[in-house]
């Protein structure tokens, strides 16, 4: 089985209007409400693909009852701690100038709970595959990345993480299976650039050299690049109109992971899918249905660098 872990989920509510302007009501339209964190949205993408997954994660309040329920609708299972403040909900606005994202800090989560979650992982059944995703809830010091890698180790359990966290570089002595940073994060967390092929290619070398065994670097509308240690791959994307690009990302992992957890050698396909999910999640609110990976996949270059 394969578990995402979410530690500060979300509910996000998409929505429009017309071009704001300060001290007046603006009216709003196509809101849409979805259960979100990055962890949830990767085991949403793998369930559309038919892989099975579980979510772990922090829930609190009416909000966190509401994504849980929403795991549920949509036949993901859900291993929640509750926690007593509610789980943030978040805002993303597109007024057909641009797009303004309103990320709020999340619930507090007290040491109790922390160590919640670290039982169950001890006692998690047959774990192929643990995904952890997007930021630290209020309570929780980046040293827990520590604690959950201890456990995953002791129990030989692979990780993939997709964190913007400093912390990131020391975790990379664990031998994390994957990492997905983005440019600005190699930039933030690593202080290296993107900015051609050779620095990629650099950038690669040297994360690997800190421990990572693959890289998954992606770098918006240049596309992306994955690397193992001994190949390395340039994916591109397929342009469309951006409706919100929250959970593009998240939707990129998923449909990656989707093919390249069960055959590494599926490097192709896998890069081809996830750049297909998040462009079609991109024009899109939320995830949106998935409708045109297919088609999108096949109008998508991979080359070997």
């Amino acid at each position: 089985m394969i578990y995402t872990l979410t530690t500060n989920p979300a509910i996000d509510m998409n929505i429009r209007s017309n071009e704001l302007q300060a001290n007046t009501v603006t009216r709003t339209r196509d809101a849409v409400y979805t259960p979100n964190g990055k962890g949830l949205n990767v085991s949403f993408t793998l369930q559309h693909f038919g892989v099975e997954s579980t979510v772990l994660g922090f829930f609190g309040g009416f909000s966190g009852e509401y994504i849980v329920n929403g795991c549920r609708e949509k036949s993901v299972p859900v291993l929640p701690i509750w926690v007593e403040d509610a789980t943030r909900i978040n805002v993303f606005l597109n007024d057909g100038r641009g797009e303004y994202n309103l990320v709020n800090a999340g619930s507090f989560v007290p040491r109790e709970a922390q160590d919640e979650l670290l039982n169950v992982l001890c006692t998690l059944d047959s774990p192929e595959t643990l995904c952890i995703s997007g930021s630290l809830p209020r309570g929780i010091d980046t040293a827990y990345y520590e604690e959950i890698l201890q456990v995953c180790n002791e129990r030989a359990i692979p990780v993939v993480l997709d964190i913007s966290s400093p912390k990131l570089k020391e975790l990379l002595s664990y031998r994390p299976l994957l990492i997905k940073p983005n440019d600005d994060e190699l930039r933030d967390v690593f202080g290296m650039t993107a900015s051609n092929e050779q620095e990629v290619l650099a950038a690669m070398a040297e994360l690997h050299r800190l421990g990572a065994q693959n890289v998954f670097l992606t770098l918006g509308s240049r596309g992306s690049y994955f690397s193992n240690g001994s190949d390395c791959w340039q994916c591109g994307i397929h342009p469309v109109k951006v409706y919100s690009t929250a959970c593009a990302g998240d939707a990129t992992l998923g449909g990656f992971l989707s093919l390249w957890l069960a055959d590494k050698n599926a490097v192709v396909p896998a890069l081809q899918r996830g750049a297909a999910c998040g462009a079609n999640a991109a024009e899109s609110a939320a995830l949106g249905d998935f409708a045109k990976v297919a088609e999108y996949s096949k109008n998508i270059a991979v080359r070997k660098v």
